[in-house]
């Protein structure tokens, strides 16, 4: 058997030649190389089929992603140059870790947010206006839009999906489409500031925009939300939504000082990059510093603030007070962290190796032949956020940044901004339109999704005029 496989691999190792000039192995053509498309394609259909067949997203590029890098190190080794595919293993291994570590400190505030009772404030204030239901569609709407410039789109979509499941549970035809309309408004407001996407991250901290250049997008971004939000409220009703109110709901202990200590840690972040030419990374991590020792202060200052409280609610004999306080918990900043999307964060890692080592054997230069030079940037770039409807805007833009083809900056954004909107066109094309369709179960769909999509298309083809008309 072991000898099969030796002549196995000695046929397989034939493929490969070296590419001119470029000191490395051009696999494009080898068995190696179709069968790591393969082994990808594979690996995506399977992230693509998540909802349906319940296999969480890292999983499979994980797998993928190991075996595409098993088999470029062993050719590499067996033409005596390991050294080259170990560089960039760990290239494309640094470029992860720093977004990682970017992407854990954000999650872990985010989470800290939520926790403390600030997201779920908002929702009870909401319902409880009692706001005929096109209101309720755009104020859903706009919040998602303005929150998702700082938190990631899904937490965003996640929490105006609950509010209107709160207050219209059982109409259909509006949570369809204040759905569409939440998933478009998150993904547009992630596109105009560094911290709104991943993608958005991926290309500020590779230096390719400064970190105020991203804020000429807000108006495109406007443009492709609103757009289609105005065609849908049409068909909306001007009904009232019966108002909830909880007036027992209160904030835990320390959340205005989270929210304070999260636009320090963003001004940090900005400030490591824009001013000392460091990686964003560094100001994320000393936030990451500040909130842990906002957490010890929390929890050893914890006893005395009962007791105060505990003092003041017998005083005036509130025993809804004294039943908050026994349900008070401490501050735990690992538990926040524990918390973390680490599928989404795997699901990247694999992403980022895939696509690397795909780009290592040759197929991102293809690609790049193919796109930036064959069509103009414009087109190549309109056709990436297509793209990203069908796959995830995540190894797009990777991608895209791998090719590093020559473009401005108008391109640049233009990308940023594509590969940003271009996942609403389709339900499974964000993850905010896939996490929506099973929170809603079945409420909000493809189908119903796909009904609409010529208005979400109008947006993103009027967000393109209008950047063009706007940034040059």
């Amino acid at each position: 058997m072991t000898k099969l496989l030796f002549v196995f691999f000695s046929i397989l190792l034939s493929f490969p030649s070296y590419a001119s000039g470029a000191g490395t192995i051009d696999l494009t053509s080898s068995i190696f190389g179709i069968s790591a498309l393969v082994i990808f394609s594979i690996a995506y259909l399977l992230v693509i089929g998540e909802e349906f067949i319940h296999l969480r997203k890292s999983k499979p590029v994980l797998v993928a992603a190991g075996i595409i890098w098993l088999m470029i190190g062993y050719i590499y080794t067996q033409h005596g140059i390991s050294e080259q595919a170990e560089e960039a293993f760990n290239h494309n291994l640094l470029e992860y870790a720093q977004l990682l570590l970017f992407l854990l400190v954000a999650m872990t505030y985010i989470n800290a947010m939520e926790e403390r009772g600030i997201f779920e404030n908002l929702r009870i204030w909401m319902v409880s206006k009692g706001l005929s239901l096109r209101s309720l569609f755009w104020t859903t709407g706009i919040l998602a839009f303005a929150i998702s410039s700082f938190a990631n789109n899904l937490t965003t979509a996640m929490l105006m999906c609950a509010i209107i499941l709160k207050v219209a549970p059982n109409n259909v035809k509006f949570i369809n489409i204040a759905c569409i309309n939440i998933v478009v408004a998150s993904n547009a407001g992630g596109v105009f500031s560094p911290f709104g996407d991943i993608t958005t991250l991926m290309i500020w901290q590779a230096g390719l925009l400064q970190f105020q250049q991203f804020f000429v997008l807000l108006i495109p971004s406007l443009v492709n939300f609103i757009i289609p939000a105005l065609i849908m409220s049409l068909f909306i009703s001007n009904d009232k939504s019966t108002p909830i109110f909880d007036n027992e709901f209160q904030l835990k202990r320390g959340a205005k000082r989270i929210v304070t200590l999260f636009v320090l840690t963003i001004i940090t972040a900005v400030l490591c990059h824009s001013l000392i030419q460091m990686p964003p990374v560094l100001g994320m991590m000393l936030g990451l510093g500040y909130l842990k020792f906002l957490g010890f202060y929390l929890r050893k200052s914890l006893p005395r603030s009962l007791n105060k409280k505990r003092t003041k609610a017998q005083i005036n004999k509130d025993e809804k007070a004294l039943k908050r306080l026994g349900n008070i918990v401490p501050f735990d900043i690992f538990d926040k962290v524990a918390r973390a999307e680490w599928d989404t964060l795997l699901f990247f890692y694999g992403v980022v190796m895939c696509v690397g080592g795909l780009g290592f054997m040759g197929y991102l230069s293809l690609v790049s032949e193919l796109l930036y030079t064959n069509w103009s940037p414009t087109y190549a770039n309109i056709a990436v956020g297509v793209l990203s409807a069908i796959v995830d805007n995540i190894p797009v833009v990777f991608a895209v940044l791998s090719m590093q083809p020559v473009m401005d900056i108008q391109q640049w954004l233009l990308v940023t901004m594509t590969a940003g909107v271009g996942g609403s066109l389709l339900s499974v094309g964000s993850a905010s339109g896939v996490a929506l369709m099973g929170q809603t179960k079945g409420k909000y769909s493809f189908v119903g999704h796909l009904k609409w999509s010529w208005a979400i298309a109008l947006g993103y083809i009027a967000s393109i005029y209008v950047h063009f008309l706007i940034n040059g």
